[in-house]
C-alpha cells in the first residue's frame, strides 16, 4: 500500500509540474514591428514545438516547472532565446522582436510584373535569384552574369564562338532571340548586341534577378516568347554601402570592381565601376584561343532625387567599352606572318542613358515614367572581312498603377524605336533595318479571396519595320492570363498562358557563328508569332524545428508559328525566310530545396526539354539542346564566418548542326569563402574535373591559315581556379 501511495504522489507531482504552466509568445519583426507568422517556437529539451499563427502568436500548455529555454527561429532572422522560470507569478504574453539577419531575407518583392507585389501573392510565375546567391556567383565570374544564369534550372548559356567565347541565353530550349533581357526594365541588349549581351552585364550592383519563363510579350512586347530575364539594380539606403572585389584566375583573368551607394535626405547615389583583363588562353595547345584576350571597362553612375515623400527621380548613365580578340595565339601575341593569320576581333561600345520618374498620387496609386536611349557600336573583324554597325534604341513607357479594394489595375503605353545602321555597306547588301513600335497595355490583378488570385492583361502593339527592300506594318493583340491558388499553408499552384511575337532580325545565334558573312538583307520576312503557357505546383513545409523542405514542379509548352529559318543558296549566300511549319517546345522542370538550421542548404533541379522544329529534315530536334539536365548544389554557411559550396551538373547528349550526337557529360565545382570582419577571402574551382570539348574532338579543323570550327556544346577552357578578396563597408 505504501508503494501505491508513493507512486500516486509521484504522478500527482509530475502532473502538477506539467499541467499548471502555460505561456504565450508574440513574434514581430524588430525593424518595422510587423507580425511574423509561421515562425518556429520550441522549448529546449522537450517535445513542445509550435508555429506562430497568422496573428504572430504561439501558445503552450503543460510546461514543466523550472528554468526553461524558449527558442524562436525564422528564416532570414537571427535566432532569439528567452529564459523563463516556471511556475510564473502571473500568466503573461512575451513579445519577441526578431532581428533580421545581416544578409536580410526580406519578403521578396518582384517588379517585373509591374505590380510590386510579394512573390507569394503574384499570380504570374516569377523565379528570383536573390542577393545572397548573386554574391556567391559573382565570386566565380565577377565580370558578367553568365554564371548566375548558367546554373539556373531551365536556362542555358549557349556559347556561339569557339575563339571569342560570345554567348546567348536559351530558356526552355528556344533560341536566344526569343528571350528578352532587361536591366531595371529597360530592353537594351537585343539584336546586334545579342552575342555580347550577358558578357557586358556585371553582377556587382544587382539586388536580384527576376525570371519569367514562358510567354511574356503582354508585359514587354516583342522578343519575350520564351521568357524575360530582368536584372534589378540595388537602390541606396541611409546607411552607406561600399563593396569592392579583386579577383585573379589561373586562366589569366583579372577583375577589379567596386560598388558604392548611399542616400542622404533628398539625394542619393549609386556608382558601379569595373574593369576586367583576360589574357589569351590556349588550354589544349592547338594554337587557338579558348578564351580571347580581353579588356573591358564599365562605369555606371546613378543619381536619386527625392524632392518630397511622393516623388522619386532617378537619372543614370551606363557606359561599357570592350575589346575581345581571339584566334591564332601567335597572331594575338606577335602579329600575323606567312604561317599564322587567323584572328577574330570584337570591339564594342555601349552607352545607355536612363530617366525614371515616379509619383505617388496617393497612398496606393503610382504614376511611373521611364525613358532610355541606348547607343551600341560593334566592330567585328576576321582576316579579309570586317562587319561594323551601330544599334540605336529609344524606349519610353508611361504607366499608372491604381489600387482599389482587392485589385491592382495598370494602364500604360510605350514607344520603342530600334535602328541598326551598317557602316561601309554595299547598296545591294545593306543590312540596315528599323523597327518602330507603339503599344497600349492594361492589366488587372484581382485578389478574389485569400487563396485565389487572378491576373489578366492585354497588349495592343502597332509595329512598323522596314529596310531598303521592303516595308511592313503589323498589329498584334496579345492577351495573357495567370492564376494563383493557395490550396493550404503547404500547397499552392500557378497556371498561366498568353500570346507573343518577335519582329524580324538578322542577328541570331546561327548568324553570329559566321560573323554575318554572306548574309543577305531581310526581304519580305514577317514577324514570328507564338502561344504557350506554364503550370506548376508548389509544396513547402517545416519538418521539426530544424528542417525546411520545398518542391516545385513546373510544366511548359510553347509553339512558334511563322518562324524564320536560315537558308543558303547555291552561291553560298545566307538569307531568312518564314516557314509555315512550327517550332514546339515542351517539357518540365523539377526543383527541390532542403534547408537544415539555415546552415546546410541542398538544391536539386531537373529539366526535361523536348523542343523540335518541324521544318528540319530527318532529325527535328533543336540543335545544341540537351533533353535532360540535372543541377545539384550543396551549401554550408555559418553566418558572417564562412561558407562552403559543392556543385554538380549533368548535361545530356545534344544534336549538332551536322546531325551528329555529342557525348553526355558531368561537371563539378567547389567554392569557399571566409569572412574576417569586413573583409572576406574566397576561392573557387569551377569545372575542376576538367570537362572540355577538345577531350572528345579537336574544336579547330583545317590549317592555321584557313581554320573552321565545330559547334560549341560544352566547356572549351576546361577547369578554372580563381580566388580573391572582397571588402564590404
Amino acid at each position: 500500500m505504501q508503494k501505491i501511495i508513493l507512486l500516486l504522489c509521484t504522478f500527482l507531482c509530475l502532473g502538477s509540474a506539467y499541467a499548471q504552466n502555460s505561456l504565450e509568445i508574440s513574434v514581430r519583426n524588430k525593424t518595422d514591428k510587423t507580425i511574423i507568422s509561421d515562425a518556429t517556437v520550441l522549448i529546449k529539451g522537450t517535445n513542445l514545438i509550435i508555429k506562430t499563427k497568422a496573428d504572430g502568436t504561439a501558445s503552450f500548455e503543460n510546461i514543466p516547472d523550472g528554468s526553461q529555454t524558449i527558442i524562436i527561429r525564422n528564416v532570414g532572422f537571427r535566432e532569439q532565446r528567452l529564459i523563463v522560470t516556471f511556475p510564473l507569478n502571473q500568466v503573461k504574453t512575451y513579445e519577441i522582436f526578431l532581428e533580421p539577419a545581416e544578409d536580410e531575407l526580406d519578403e521578396v518583392i518582384v517588379s517585373s510584373t509591374r505590380t510590386s507585389r510579394s512573390i507569394q501573392n503574384t499570380p504570374t510565375r516569377v523565379e528570383t535569384i536573390e542577393l545572397e546567391e548573386i554574391d556567391e556567383k559573382s565570386n566565380m565570374r565577377p565580370a558578367n552574369v553568365s554564371m548566375i544564369l548558367h546554373e539556373s534550372t531551365g536556362i542555358a548559356v549557349q556559347q556561339t564562338s569557339a575563339t571569342s567565347a560570345n554567348a546567348s541565353i536559351r530558356i526552355q530550349g528556344l533560341d536566344g532571340r526569343y528571350t528578352q533581357l532587361l536591366k531595371d526594365g529597360y530592353a537594351s541588349f537585343g539584336n546586334f548586341a545579342s552575342g555580347l549581351s550577358i558578357l557586358e552585364i556585371p553582377p556587382l550592383d544587382l539586388a536580384q534577378v527576376e525570371i519569367i519563363k514562358g510567354p511574356a510579350s503582354t508585359l514587354y512586347g516583342a522578343g519575350a516568347i520564351a521568357g524575360v530575364v530582368n536584372f534589378i539594380s540595388r537602390t541606396p539606403r541611409e546607411k552607406a554601402d561600399f563593396n569592392m572585389i579583386l579577383n585573379q584566375s589561373n586562366v589569366g583573368q583579372t577583375n577589379i570592381g567596386a560598388f558604392s551607394m548611399q542616400r542622404k535626405g533628398k539625394l542619393g547615389y549609386s556608382l558601379l565601376a569595373l574593369t576586367n583583363f583576360q589574357k589569351a588562353y590556349d588550354v589544349d595547345q592547338d594554337d587557338f584561343t579558348e578564351l580571347p584576350k580581353t579588356n573591358d571597362f564599365t562605369l555606371h553612375p546613378k543619381v536619386f532625387y527625392y524632392p518630397n515623400e511622393k516623388t522619386t527621380i532617378v537619372i543614370g548613365n551606363a557606359f561599357t567599352r570592350s575589346n575581345r580578340t581571339g584566334g591564332d595565339i601567335f597572331v594575338i601575341n606577335n602579329g600575323a606572318d606567312a604561317n599564322h593569320r587567323y584572328f577574330e576581333s570584337n570591339k564594342s561600345l555601349r552607352n545607355t542613358s536612363t530617366l525614371d520618374f515616379g509619383y505617388k498620387v496617393n497612398a496606393s496609386d503610382l504614376l511611373k515614367i521611364k525613358t532610355s536611349f541606348n547607343y551600341f557600336k560593334r566592330d567585328i573583324a576576321i582576316p579579309d572581312y570586317t562587319f561594323n554597325g551601330t544599334n540605336y534604341n529609344a524606349y519610353t513607357d508611361i504607366s499608372y498603377l491604381k489600387n482599389i479594394k482587392n485589385q491592382s489595375l495598370i494602364f500604360g503605353l510605350n514607344i520603342v524605336y530600334d535602328k541598326f545602321a551598317e557602316q561601309d555597306q554595299l547598296p545591294n547588301l545593306s543590312k540596315n533595318f528599323t523597327t518602330r513600335t507603339a503599344g497600349l497595355y492594361a492589366q488587372q490583378t484581382w485578389d478574389i479571396s485569400d487563396r485565389f488570385k487572378l491576373e489578366s492583361g492585354v497588349r495592343l502593339d502597332f509595329v512598323n519595320y522596314f529596310n531598303a527592300f521592303y516595308r511592313r506594318n503589323e498589329a498584334f493583340v496579345l492577351p495573357r492570363i495567370s492564376a494563383l491558388y493557395k490550396i493550404n499553408d503547404h500547397w499552392s499552384s500557378r497556371i498561366g498562358g498568353g500570346l507573343g511575337y518577335k519582329t524580324p532580325t538578322l542577328f541570331t545565334e546561327q548568324t553570329e557563328t559566321f560573323q554575318y558573312q554572306n548574309l543577305l538583307p531581310l526581304n519580305q520576312v514577317k514577324a514570328e508569332k507564338s502561344y504557350g503557357g506554364t503550370a506548376d505546383i508548389n509544396y513547402k513545409t517545416a519538418i521539426g524545428a530544424d528542417w525546411l523542405f520545398s518542391l516545385n514542379q513546373m510544366f511548359f509548352y510553347t509553339r512558334i508559328n511563322n518562324s524564320t529559318i536560315l537558308l543558303q543558296d547555291n552561291q553560298g549566300a545566307f538569307h531568312f525566310e518564314n516557314t509555315t511549319q512550327p517550332v514546339q517546345s515542351r517539357g518540365f522542370e523539377t526543383n527541390a530545396k532542403i534547408i537544415f538550421k539555415e546552415n546546410f542548404k541542398l538544391f536539386a533541379g531537373y529539366t526535361f526539354t523536348d523542343a523540335k522544329a518541324d521544318y528540319l529534315p530527318v532529325i527535328q530536334n533543336i540543335r545544341l539542346l540537351p533533353q535532360n539536365k540535372v543541377n545539384l548544389a550543396l551549401l554550408y554557411e555559418k553566418e558572417r564566418n564562412f561558407k562552403l559550396g559543392l556543385e554538380g551538373y549533368f548535361t545530356d547528349r545534344q544534336y549538332l548542326y551536322n546531325n551528329q550526337l555529342t557525348s553526355a557529360f558531368w561537371e563539378f565545382g567547389f567554392m569557399a569563402e571566409k569572412v574576417f570582419g569586413k573583409i572576406s577571402i574566397f576561392i573557387n574551382a569551377e569545372n575542376f574535373t576538367d570537362t572540355r570539348q577538345s577531350r572528345y574532338k579537336s574544336v579547330v579543323n583545317g590549317s592555321h591559315l584557313n581554320p573552321s570550327f565545330d559547334d560549341i556544346w560544352t566547356h572549351t577552357e576546361g577547369r578554372t581556379f580563381n580566388g580573391g578578396i572582397k571588402l564590404k563597408l
